[in-house]
């Protein structure tokens, strides 16, 4: 057999092996999942994964941290090099004494809306606006939350809506 024969046959056998490897991945089907079936590390991991799509928005990149940093789950830094955010990811608005004085941002999720709260100011502003500084859960555990937003906490976090 001459050899341009044998080498037509290596390349058309090699072409016909890629498109067998392509197809398994072309016709792989995505099933859209549950929120609500997840258990709580895996609804930690999808919030952060929507939290960090929509940062990048805003110019930040995203780093998960395995262990709380000084209370941050995770840190976002922005690409002007200077920005650097330590922030504590919560299915729901929260805050709490141990965060206090930590630098930290508050991210949450409120149906389809993100929120990036500095906590230290948002504690501060209810402490004036609010009864939630004086609240038993407050006073004796350390942290209050709410599942979901008063009108007036809702209108003061509209600043922090990303």
């Amino acid at each position: 057999m001459p050899r341009w024969m044998a080498i037509l046959g290596f390349y058309r056998l090699t072409l016909m092996n890629f498109a067998m490897n392509v197809s398994k991945f072309v016709l792989h089907r995505f099933d859209r999942i549950s929120y609500v079936n997840l258990n709580s590390r895996q609804k930690e991991n999808y919030a952060y994964q929507k939290v960090s799509a929509v940062l990048t928005d805003y110019g930040f990149v995203t780093m998960r941290l395995s262990d709380d940093w000084q209370g941050a789950d995770f840190i976002a830094q922005h690409i002007d090099g200077k920005t650097m955010l330590r922030v504590q990811l919560k299915g729901r608005m929260t805050i709490e004494k141990k965060y206090l004085g930590k630098d930290l941002y508050i991210c949450f999720r409120e149906k389809e809306q993100w929120y990036f709260v500095p906590h230290d100011e948002f504690v501060e502003w209810a402490r004036v606006n609010t009864t939630i500084c004086t609240s038993f859960s407050w006073a004796k555990n350390g942290g209050y939350s709410v599942p979901s937003l008063s009108v007036a906490i809702k209108a003061h976090l509209e600043q922090y809506r990303i």
